[in-house]
């Protein structure tokens, strides 16, 4: 007699507990042999499976068996076969198309055929119904946990790329891991940018070491959805609702909502080529407002309008010529030597206190904000219990409140956020114009680099017969307004220095930091 074997478990925790495939394989052959019965074909679900493939997995014994003239399903127990009532009628149907076919449960001593009296007949409904039962309600209990979890902050499934899951099982939480953490967050402020498409994007951090767990390169539609993912800041997406998280996002609310406005722009996102030239998409026409064009000639790149709206500008220019322009710009907002950095270091220390005053004002009423939404959702609250108020109206305050708190909670967090990065982001701003030049002109200065340097020194750029014309962005417009200031005051500080006179540094200075 020819047979096929099904093998299914349906959770890891069967797999460790004496359910495992192997063993349901081995129980079918042993009962195999003591009946003369020839297996043809092991058909095996694991736990990993999803219903749809469980369920394809099923017909597709079925259709084998057809094929082959095979009248023989052996089976462990009925709930490894099938439990729900769909199925359930589709093998009541196999069995009863002819004489022959049967399907032998091994440890519940069952044979289910044409013939089976009514008496098994009704312990093999039973077993289904039950069967059934327990998967529902497995169901039920499982989305009952999910949902406290949620409330609770947590995302209860793996988490994505950059985290790994920590403690015991019904306490488990997600923590940033720290050989992808660090990945993940230079992609964000990589493509936070905008000089990167998902392409070119996915190709940088391939070079730079990043992998799936699985050991693979991360593709360009994985990099996007980890993009639009918001769990990196703060927060949990779970059936199409986006709750607060409890844990420690990767990146800040404002980097995640800018790299959020670059992948949904209307406009083209920046497109990877093999050879990239710096001022791609930097440059504009002054007189038509088209952007410049670039092309390489002979080994060097050459840019010109591309005669948007009939614009009469013919001269070509070529990148070094653009480059001999720019170093000045970079030299003028850079602070003149090492210790006018130092001097700069020093007096963001001191307004430093000045600010970290103005924060702690702003937290404390922050504070008293947050404790009016608490005391708003406990009166709310006592006023649903004791029936004193609409319970709709109730629940409508309470959930307006708590998302009010929510607000104020996030405004908090990055008032201290910003408060630690005050000091740190004044300091780099001045530095960067100090080393500017220096990066770009660097032998080791890719395209990529000099385009994202030239991103935070100009808003853009305009050319007008080979003229260029910069627009700085707003901290090195401030930069270019002052710094040449402090730099003559340092020149006057050291020529009077020299002659025994009185510095003037002090009094200049304190006349030019507070704009």
């Amino acid at each position: 007699m020819k047979a096929v074997s099904y093998a299914r478990v349906s959770s890891r925790e069967q797999e460790e507990t004496g359910y495992s495939l192997e063993s349901q394989i081995k129980s079918a052959e042993e009962y195999a042999s003591r009946k003369e019965i020839e297996i043809r074909k092991v058909f095996r679900v694991s736990e990993s499976a999803s219903g749809k493939q469980t369920r394809k997995t099923f017909l597709e014994m079925l259709q084998y068996a057809d094929q082959n003239g095979i009248d023989i399903i052996l089976c462990e127990k009925i709930d490894r076969l099938t439990r729900n009532l769909k199925d359930a009628a589709v093998i009541d149907d196999w069995v009863h198309e002819k004489e022959t076919r049967e399907i032998h449960f091994i440890k519940e001593h069952f044979i289910l055929n044409k013939n089976t009296k009514a008496h098994d007949n009704f312990v093999w409904d039973m077993k289904v119904a039950v069967a059934r039962f327990y998967t529902n309600n497995l169901s039920e209990e499982v989305k009952k946990g999910q949902k406290e979890k949620v409330s609770q902050g947590w995302l209860p499934t793996k988490p994505p790329l950059g985290y790994k899951t920590i403690g015991e099982k019904g306490h488990k939480i997600h923590v940033i891991d720290d050989q992808k953490g660090p990945f993940v967050q230079t992609m964000f402020e990589l493509y936070g940018t905008g000089n990167y498409s998902t392409r070119a994007l996915v190709i940088e951090m391939s070079k730079r070491g990043l992998r799936s767990r699985a050991g693979s390169k991360v593709g360009k539609s994985r990099v996007h959805a980890l993009l639009s993912d918001p769990f990196y800041c703060g927060k949990v997406r779970w059936k199409g609702v986006v709750h607060k998280g409890s844990h420690v996002p990767l990146v800040t609310v404002a980097l995640f909502e800018r790299v959020h406005f670059l992948l949904n722009r209307k406009i083209a996102s920046p497109q990877y080529r093999k050879h990239l030239p710096v001022f791609k998409a930097k440059i504009q026409c002054e007189e038509c407002g088209g952007t410049i064009t670039w092309e390489i000639q002979k080994a060097r790149w050459y840019g010109h309008c591309n005669h948007y709206k009939n614009c009469s500008q013919k001269k070509w220019v070529r990148q070094d010529k653009v480059e001999e322009q720019l170093f000045p710009l970079f030299d003028k907002v850079a602070p003149k030597n090492e210790r006018v950095l130092a001097w700069i270091e020093r007096a963001l220390k001191e307004s430093h206190a000045e600010e970290s005053q103005s924060h702690a004002k702003k937290q404390d009423d922050i504070t008293r904000s947050i404790e009016r939404t608490d005391k708003r959702m406990e009166r709310a609250y006592l006023d649903k219990l004791d029936g004193t108020a609409d319970a709709t109206l109730c629940q409508k305050i309470m959930t307006e409140a708590k998302a009010e708190k929510d607000a104020l909670v996030d405004a908090l967090k990055a008032l201290g956020d910003a408060q630690a990065a005050y000091y740190e982001a004044g300091y780099a701003i001045h530095e960067l114009a100090a080393q500017a030049r220096a990066i770009y002109d660097s032998a080791k200065a890719q395209p990529e680099d000099r385009r994202l340097l030239l991103s935070h020194v100009f808003s853009n750029l305009t050319l007008n017969e080979g003229e260029i014309t910069p627009n700085y962005t707003y901290a090195f417009e401030f930069l270019a307004n002052w710094v040449p200031k402090l730099n003559a005051s340092f020149e006057l500080e050291e020529s009077q220095s020299k002659q025994g006179q009185k510095s003037p540094l002090q009094p200049n200075i304190r006349t030019l930091l507070p704009g």
